[in-house]
């Protein structure tokens, strides 16, 4: 999405991405979930949001964000990559509305791809909650909320409130 507000933002932007604030557990927009399967890799992932905190594997060495979660940096390839706090602020980078009934009575809901204000390009499959699917936009201001299920806290996105007009 070249010449998108988003992948325009400077650097200096997106550094004030500001300390993570704990996401709201939310309810869950799909009657079933797939659950990941167990990887000592990807657990931190599936469990960070049990204190409302969206965490991402970060390289020490060269504070490159790495997600999908691997070994090692794909920048610089230090072996120094540990999960660490995100802001939970993102955009929407991409999304489409499901509206196949997978299992019954599911009503439609969107699946998206944000962008993390941390870093260009790091983005995240994940839903949009919170408002009707006809509602979301690209480059739509988001934050983190999480699901919790089976144990695990699954990250999805609400929208941005806009500001008061003054």
């Amino acid at each position: 999405m070249s010449g998108s507000p988003s992948a325009e933002r400077s650097v200096a932007e997106r550094s004030v991405a500001g300390p993570p604030v704990p996401g709201p557990i939310v309810p869950d927009v799909l009657l079933e979930r797939a659950l990941p399967v167990p990887d000592p890799l990807t657990d931190f992932f599936w469990r960070s949001g049990q204190d409302g905190l969206l965490r991402l594997m970060r390289c020490a060495d060269c504070g490159y964000y790495v997600h999908p979660p691997s070994l090692p940096c794909p920048r610089c390839l230090s072996a120094a990559v540990r999960p660490e706090p995100v802001s939970g602020r993102a955009v929407v980078h991409s999304c489409t509305v499901n509206v196949q009934e997978w299992t019954p009575g599911q009503p439609p809901y969107v699946i998206a791809v944000v962008e993390l204000v941390e870093q260009p390009g790091l983005r995240l499959t994940t839903n949009i909650v919170g408002c009707p699917p006809e509602q979301v936009r690209i480059d739509q201001p988001v934050r983190v909320a999480f699901v919790p299920r089976d144990g695990l806290h699954f990250p999805v996105f609400t929208p941005v409130p806009a500001a008061p007009v003054t």
